[in-house]
């Protein structure tokens, strides 16, 4: 056998990635709601596998190994304890990641959350992100300079979804709510995960029907709570 055989990957390992690189493919794998022919088929257009019984038989060992798991249930237990929390009048506020901006940015933190209000600051090797409430947001600009300011939006919502403690130990529950938010075409303005608190910002104008997808998700555990 020649090096680039050897280094090639198996069927059956091509098959197992294709499937987990799509997730709605995976989900349906996983609940035997496919038909293993056709999908064999679009693995080998997609993949250039050309071995269709050698897929075929990948993809039902797949599915028999992925119908034990129950990622989903899981997910979902955890959300029927979860709540909604909703808040208006949020803004973003994007700086240059530069270090005199988190200097100048301490006295703004202490004050905020002093008064037990909204704020969250996110750093990446860019830039540097501050979610606050519109009332903040005259000081948080002037705390941050003129120069150091990106961007500025206001006038946002916030939906906090805040679950129980075991979240933070299951697998594709973030990404089950991004997922749901997405596939309705609601535009995540940010989405942090904090502890037990998977938050959302989104416009105005996609509050109430993203408040709508994230309450199907937790049932009627609800409890709206509008930022003044």
């Amino acid at each position: 056998m020649d090096k680039k055989a050897k280094d090639r990957p198996s069927v059956a390992e091509t098959t197992r990635k294709y499937i987990d690189r799509h997730p709605s493919v995976r989900d349906c794998v996983s609940k035997d709601l496919v038909n293993f022919s056709s999908l064999s088929r679009l693995i080998m257009k997609e993949t250039g596998v050309t071995h269709e019984e050698a897929v075929l038989a990948a993809s039902r060992r797949y599915a028999a190994r992925l119908s034990k798991t129950d990622f989903e249930g899981d997910i979902m237990s955890v959300f029927e304890e979860s709540r909604l929390e909703l808040k208006t009048r949020i803004c973003i506020v994007v700086a240059k990641n530069e270090w005199i901006v988190l200097r100048n940015l301490e006295e703004v933190v202490k004050k905020i959350l002093s008064d037990k209000s909204t704020m969250q600051v996110m750093q990446s090797a860019n830039a540097i992100t501050v979610i606050s409430e519109d009332k903040f947001l005259p000081m948080v600009a002037r705390a941050i300079g003129e120069d150091h300011v990106v961007t500025v939006k206001q006038n946002l919502a916030e939906i906090t979804v805040k679950s129980p403690q075991r979240i933070e130990t299951t697998r594709g529950a973030f990404a089950y709510l991004v997922s749901m938010l997405s596939e309705q075409g609601i535009n995540l303005l940010e989405a942090v995960s904090c502890h037990t608190d998977t938050i959302f910002i989104v416009n105005r104008e996609d509050m109430m029907r993203a408040f709508d997808i994230l309450s199907a998700c937790v049932e009627d555990k609800i409890v709206p709570e509008n930022g003044k």
